[in-house]
């Protein structure tokens, strides 16, 4: 199967992942990114339960980028210890898979 991956984010304004999505998608490491608003995160955090509203950034990438992907969210965030996470995709439509690919130069 392919190595394509969608990444998960969290940012603590519109405008830090805005700022991040732009990085990732000027930076060759992703050809999208949909920031959603309004998630509310419940996480333990030095000993105490937190609770924050985020912006949700979902990233699509390769596996082989996601160091590159990890580097600029983790350099363009004010996290101390921001999320980054990927999933493998089983699988994408041909016409998302042209594009995804289109962007990668070529195929995975």
């Amino acid at each position: 199967m392919d190595d394509f991956i969608v990444c998960f984010a969290t940012a603590s304004s519109a405008e830090e992942a805005e700022r991040i999505a732009r990085a990732l998608v000027e930076g060759g490491a992703a050809p999208c990114v949909n920031v959603v608003p309004g998630i509310v995160s419940v996480y333990a955090w030095k000993g105490a339960i937190s609770r924050d509203g985020e912006w949700l950034m979902i990233i699509k990438s390769r596996r082989d980028r996601f160091p590159l992907v990890r580097d600029i969210i983790e350099t363009n965030h004010s996290y101390e210890v921001p999320e980054v996470i990927a999933i493998p995709l089983a699988d994408l439509s041909p016409k998302y898979r042209e594009y995804v690919e289109g962007y990668f130069g070529g195929t995975a």
